[in-house]
């Protein structure tokens, strides 16, 4: 069955293309949901919060763009939703200006594997963790992060510098 025809059938509410559906994405936004979630049980309430708002609103794919991108963005705004509500966010003050960061040591990085060094990014404080991988992973700027978060752009910017401040003293106090 094509991409397609799954979101077609998604679209008639058939439970079999619903559940091919999960299968297809459920482990990528897993990954989505767990970046963003503090513990694993979270990150699952996460992923089924998401697959029932994908369900919904299936009906409004307009096919522009990919459906992984869309579905993506649907996971993004529930787990940012979740954090919104104890506003985890809004309190950490803005900074003017960043505290310089030393260059990383890159052979202290090669270190760590990948597995190894996801968990240490899983423990960022959660409004570290959200802006960090809106930034680094999701590839979205500060203005946009304020946005979507209801931050100032200089406060994205603060999060991001104490999120890598963060990481850079916790990896140099593993090695």
């Amino acid at each position: 069955m094509t991409e397609q025809e799954l979101i077609d059938r998604c679209q008639k509410h058939e439970p079999a293309a619903q559940h091919a559906l999960y299968n297809a994405y459920a482990r990528k936004m897993m990954a989505v949901c767990y970046r963003y979630g503090h513990d694993r049980e979270t990150a699952q309430d996460l992923l089924q919060e998401g697959f029932l708002k994908v369900f919904t609103a299936i009906g409004s794919y307009a096919g522009k763009g990919s459906f992984e991108g869309w579905i993506r963005r649907i996971f993004i705004n529930t787990a940012l939703e979740h954090l919104r509500h104890p506003d985890v966010l809004k309190e950490t003050a803005d900074i003017d200006s960043e505290e310089s960061l030393q260059e990383p040591d890159y052979s202290t990085l090669e270190r760590l594997s990948a597995k190894e060094l996801l968990e240490i990014v899983a423990e960022l404080p959660e409004g570290f963790r959200t802006v960090f991988n809106l930034f680094g992973v999701e590839g979205y700027n500060h203005k946009e992060i304020g946005e979507m978060l209801g931050i100032t752009e200089s406060t994205s910017r603060s999060q991001l510098a104490r999120a890598r401040r963060w990481l850079q003293k916790r990896i140099d106090g593993l090695l």
